[in-house]
């Protein structure tokens, strides 16, 4: 009784401005026409809250011409979302997390644009919907809020299997397959509903044969010209440049491995026997990446090595690594970054961009197997040794962080409903009834 009458005074003194709970006006007869639909932890679902959402909802159904649901089911499933809301904010206030008014502004700058308006003229055209500014603002750093907390606590119980991300990828590459472009020629042996066995047999050994030929130096198109009976056989089989989701899906699985400038396996339709040659692909061009490789000694500074101290000691050993020329051994023994130091200092192929700023612009500024200076960043102070850089082709890598990005995602309503779940398992909740 004590905790009901507790929020029953917090209700009474909230103003109208204070954010989403908030009072009515009061009635002719003076009594308070809003009342509270839920209590949940320290906080309240107002009565207002819930008959604004149904009303809304209602006119929504209306619009779309759909049957309205009973009024008391729809009532009851809109306070259960708004005690899950509230309880989600109760739980990013105690984390701290709050949106700032440039990031707000920022986010609805975002939506503004891609309706094509302003931010400034975002205000009216919201107007024009039947839409209050001021709660669409409310109501978007709500969500925004919410989306942060459920990326730092839902985000970490999420995982990937290996062979949840090999058959992704693979079903993946199926879909890609459809979007690229390809130059293809083809050879095909016909067979019929009215084929004997010998003759499938016969064509079948053929077009075994026919590949085993061009490999052996023959050409594509001399060998179609011959022996094809497609309808391009006259132009050596060239079927010319066609989308991916033109072609027969048996054709995208026969080639689905074929590099640029190589025949398919052989393969059997319905139609008869096939073999495919790739001329050209467009559209999977390849993610290449220019990396840097270097390797390097860190000294930090503390109450007995200052910055002065931490130089003079790189500088000796710079010219010890000069002298006897083992830069490796010398980072294994004394360099005081444990991620690399076991490895004689070595950072692996790294992306310009990957180092802080300090570190990057030393490196880069370094002529093959040269030492730098010491020079300090914000982790303390270094040395450098130029190993050499490289174009890599890191297009595998993209792919299968997309992919995983992708799986996460499949996975991250059903996560977060679970999670909510639990959160409103462990809440003290208490609905009150409508009169």
């Amino acid at each position: 009784m004590i905790r009901y009458l507790k929020i029953i005074i917090l209700v009474l003194i909230l103003q109208p401005n204070q954010g989403e709970t908030q009072t009515r006006e009061l009635g002719g007869t003076g009594q308070l026409v809003d009342g509270i639909a839920a209590i949940v932890n320290d906080g309240v679902v107002l009565r207002s809250e819930v008959e604004d959402q149904v009303t809304m909802l209602l006119r929504n159904f209306e619009r779309q011409g759909a049957q309205l649901p009973p009024i008391g089911q729809l009532r009851e499933d809109v306070l259960e979302r708004l005690i899950l809301q509230r309880i989600q904010l109760q739980r990013a206030e105690r984390y701290g997390i709050n949106i700032s008014d440039e990031g707000l502004n920022s986010a609805i700058n975002n939506v503004a644009l891609n309706n094509n308006v302003t931010f400034e003229e975002f205000p009216e055209v919201l107007a024009a919907e039947g839409i209050d500014y001021f709660k669409y603002r409310n109501e978007l750093k709500q969500q925004i809020t919410l989306d942060e907390l459920r990326q730092r606590e839902v985000s970490s119980r999420i995982s990937v299997s290996e062979s949840e991300l090999d058959s992704y990828l693979i079903l993946q590459k199926e879909e890609d397959q459809k979007s690229y472009d390809y130059d293809l020629s083809h050879i095909l042996l016909p067979i019929t509903s009215r084929s004997g066995e010998g003759e499938i047999t016969r064509k079948q050994e053929m077009i075994i044969d026919l590949r085993l030929k061009i490999e052996d130096g023959e050409t594509f198109e001399s060998i179609a010209r011959s022996f094809s009976e497609g309808q391009q056989a006259t132009n050596g089989g060239r079927l010319g440049w066609m989308k991916g989701s033109e072609l027969p899906e048996i054709f995208l699985t026969a080639i689905r491995d074929t590099q640029i400038d190589e025949l398919s396996e052989p393969f059997q339709s319905s139609s008869g026997f096939h073999l495919l040659r790739v001329n050209g692909i467009k559209g999977n061009d390849p993610v290449i990446e220019e990396q840097i490789n270097v390797r390097h000694i860190l000294i930090r500074t503390n109450e007995i090595l200052d910055d002065a101290a931490a130089e003079e000691k790189l500088k000796t050993i710079r010219t010890q690594i000069i002298d006897e020329g083992d830069f490796g051994a010398v980072a294994s023994a004394v360099s005081e970054d444990p991620g690399s130091a076991q490895d004689g200092g070595d950072m692996g192929w790294a992306p310009r961009g990957f180092f802080v700023p300090e570190f990057e612009e030393i490196a880069y500024s370094l002529d093959m197997n040269q030492i730098s200076s010491p020079f300090k960043s914000r982790y303390g102070w270094h040395i450098i040794q130029y190993m050499g850089q490289r174009s890599h082709d890191i297009t595998e890598e993209v792919q299968r962080r997309k992919a995983v990005s992708a799986i996460r995602n499949l996975k991250l309503s059903d996560e977060i409903e679970i999670w909510a779940r639990e959160l409103r398992d462990e809440a003290y909740v208490e609905k009150l009834p409508f009169d």
